[in-house]
Order: structure tokens, then sequence, then C-alpha cells
């Protein structure tokens, strides 16, 4: 990066014209659009088509195909993915240009402190979740925020909303402590779990990057009471109001009359000290949810929205794209989308599904990254015992090389009755063979698992 991030501090103070190398992405285009709004002169470049692209297109934002040198004309600035390589022909030509180059999550922080009421959602789980519970809340008690999300929000028909106000909401990443970029105005931390041990290396670590983002926050924390490392993070800090929400009564915030059938969703009353806010009913599964729920509404109604519209949004809420997403019923069979990844979240994830009235549950679990599965093995293990059945794909490599030696054959050995494949092809044929009217095929991964799960569908459209 040419601008180091001291430099970079009033970068949108100094320039107009900023180019996006991966605009389409779908953390890059919630950030073009609301810069857009702002009177930023942006241009962009992608190598694929999507819906995202389209909608900046709509906004007459010139966008390149490819890559290319010339693609970043006369922009003061270019900002690029994660994804994106230093060798990229756009991000070459700035640099030789002395043109300022910007990461994703940089340029997030920079963005952010253009709004006085920034909202970060960290944690380890649950982060897109929750902050599209945030927005829907905040959207419904007329607070008009912008927001910035990791997945699909159907009540704003995308991941990215440009509104008036003060207010944005945000996810906060702790991999590589990209989130360490924001100096929000409230955060909330909903868990702390071992995870990015290829970064971190230690659990002492990754607490340490929390307390530094909790430190980075000038006026509220919102934190699970729960999780004594989320408390950890936070022990002794006095710079900023601090609030917990959790399972147990000793937290501010906690669910209290809980339905007592069986089910899924979770139906509760919420309660703030003593007091009844309202009753809260749940479309989403899992008492993870419930948890997100909690979470959400500590921070609204902190941020003074009526218990009425938090309780009523929450029931409005009914989910994000790939987080329990159904796709479809065929021939009998529900097909469904999930991102788990980390043994904690398919735990909670299978935990629900087999609470959902199904014969039997499929997972279809592609593993993410040879580090998490090495480091996890046994936890995963454990995890996908839930279930009645497990099909797994080879390890996807992400971001690594595989110096750990491990395989889905090892991880597969330890899971009584599991099946692996080497193809998205093998998966879908072999799943729809053997599942019966009444199953669940559940595809989970932080991969692109969810093409299996097309595949799926597909297949059972095609078989009419």
């Amino acid at each position: 990066m040419n601008d180091t991030i001291n430099d970079a501090s009033n970068l949108l103070d100094r320039v107009k014209r900023l180019h996006f190398v991966g605009i389409g992405g779908s953390g890059m285009c919630p950030m073009a659009e609301i810069l857009h709004h702002k009177h930023y002169i942006l241009t962009g470049s992608d190598m694929n088509e999507s819906d995202t692209l389209e909608r900046i297109k709509g906004y007459g934002i010139p966008v390149f195909m490819g890559h290319r040198a010339e693609n970043i004309g006369d922009a003061e600035a270019v900002v690029y993915t994660a994804a994106c390589k230093q060798d990229n022909p756009e991000l070459v030509a700035a640099r030789e240009k002395g043109i300022p180059t910007l990461e994703r999550s940089v340029m997030l922080g920079l963005l952010t402190k253009k709004f006085e009421k920034a909202i970060a959602v960290s944690g380890t789980h649950g982060k897109t979740t929750t902050t599209g519970m945030l927005t829907q809340i905040l959207l419904e008690g007329g607070m008009d925020p912008s927001a910035i999300i990791g997945g699909k929000l159907p009540l704003i028909g995308g991941n990215g909303r440009v509104g008036k106000s003060q207010f944005i909401v945000c996810e906060a990443c702790e991999y590589v402590d990209t989130f360490l970029q924001l100096h929000p105005a409230v955060s909330l931390i909903l868990n702390i779990d071992a995870d990015h041990l290829d970064y971190f290396k230690t659990v002492d670590n990754i607490i340490r990057s929390f307390r530094q983002f909790a430190r980075q926050t000038s006026s509220l924390l919102v934190v699970n009471g729960d999780d004594e490392r989320a408390l950890k993070s936070v022990n002794g800090l006095t710079h900023a109001s601090c609030v917990t929400f959790g399972l147990s009564e000793t937290n501010d915030y906690y669910p209290a009359e809980l339905n007592e059938e069986d089910t899924a969703c979770e139906d509760f009353t919420l309660m703030y000290h003593q007091e009844r806010l309202g009753r809260v009913n749940l479309k989403v599964p899992g008492e993870h949810n419930m948890k997100n729920a909690l979470a959400a509404a500590a921070a609204a109604h902190s941020l003074g929205v009526s218990p009425a519209v938090i309780c009523s949004a929450l029931g409005n809420f009914s989910g994000v794209h790939r987080r329990f997403e159904i796709l479809g019923k065929f021939n009998g069979v529900t097909v469904a989308d999930d991102f788990a990844h980390h043994p904690t979240e398919l735990t909670a994830v299978l935990s629900s599904a087999v609470r959902m009235g199904y014969r039997e549950v499929w997972a279809v679990f592609q593993p993410h990254t040879y580090s998490r599965t090495y480091n996890l093995m046994d936890e995963f293990a454990k995890a996908l015992s839930i279930p009645h059945h497990v099909v797994m794909t080879e390890i996807l490599a992400v971001r690594e090389t595989n110096t750990y030696q491990v395989h889905t054959s090892d991880l597969a050995a330890k899971i009584p009755g599991s099946e692996w494949f080497q193809s998205f092809e093998e998966i879908a044929g072999h799943v729809i063979k053997m599942a019966q009217p009444g199953d669940l095929i559940l595809t989970l991964g932080g991969g692109d698992i969810y093409k299996c799960a097309n595949l799926i569908v597909e297949k059972y459209q095609n078989k009419g």
C-alpha cells in the first residue's frame, strides 16, 4: 500500500476520484454505493458479471470488465479487495503513478469515520445475521441507517443500503485484524472462539485483538455476558458504556418465558433487567439465533429504539442469504444451504436441523482451509456426528498449501458412516439417489459449496 495508514487517515477529505478493483464484490459494492451518494466520482473493474455489478452500473458508475492498467484513468486513489493479487495490472499502474492504494478494510475504516454513529458487529460467529437483524430494527424504527452486510437481507434486496442518517451498521471481521481499521461509536462482541489460528496462533492473541477493538470503540460496548472470552476482552475498560446480553438472567438483556414446545424457532419474552420489553417470535431457527437477536435488541434499545419496534422487527426478520436458506422442496425433500464452516457454527445449525421434524438430515459439508480442519479435527468430528448422514468434499484450500498433510479422509475416519467424494457432481447424484421424502439435504461451508446446493436443485428440477 503506497499510502500508510497514518497518511490515509484523512484521504477521503483530500480526494474525490476513486477506482475500485473488484467493484462487484459483496464487500465492495455497498461501499461504492455509499461513496457515490456522498458525491465521490467512482469507476470500477471486475472479472464477472453479477447482480451487484448491475446495481453499480445502475448508478451510472463506469465499470470495466477485466483488469487493465488504463482502467484506473485519473483516479486519485485505488481500492482493492483482499483477494486481489499485488501483481494486478491496475494496482501495479497505481503504484507506478504514485497513487495511494487501499485494501477494502482500510477504506471501510475511513468510510465509517464519516458517520457519527457507526455500529460495528464483531464476533467469531453470527456477524452477518446480527448485522441483518440490527439493520432491520433500525429501518423499522425510522433510523434510516446505511448498512454493509455480509449477506443479502430480503428487506433491502441486497447486502448494502444508503441511508440519510448518521447511522451505519457494518460487520467487523477479526481475520488478520482487519477490524482494527474501525473506530466505531458502538461495537457488538457476539462471542470469541478459536478460529483463524493460522494467523492468531493462540486464543489469547484473539482475545488481545478483540480488546484493542473494544478500546477503539468510543461510546457503547454490547457484549455476550455468557462468553468468558468476550468478557475478558472488555474487563476493566471504562472509556465506553457496556451492556451485556445472553441466556443467563445475570445479563442486562436476556430471554424469559421461553416456549417449552420443542420447536426449532425460539419464542421468548425479551427482558431488560426485571422489565418485560415484549414478546419475540423468531422465524429463524436455533438457540444461536436467539442470542443474535438478544445482541441486536440490546444495541437497538440502548440507541433508543422502542421495545415494540424491536420485538416486531425481530419477528419480521426472515434471515440472510446462505444462513439456513431454504432453496426449495423437491419430491418431498427439502434442500437448504448454510455458511457454517466452524465446529461451533455446525453444532448450532445441525442441532437446530435435527429438531425441525425432518425424517432424516443429510449434511453435505465442505471443509474450509487445511489449518482449521487440522487444528479443530475432533471438534469437527463431534459436530458432524449430529445429523443422520454426512457427505463431504475434499478440503477447500482457500489461501493455503497443505503443509499439514491433512485430508477429508482423516476427518471421515472419525465419523462413522460418513462418505466423501471428489466432485459436486458425484455428491449431488449420491444424495438425490439416497434421500427420501421428508428428508432435509443441507449443504454447509464457507467456500463454494453453494454451487453443489444449486446443482442438487437443478438435478431435482430436471427430474421433474
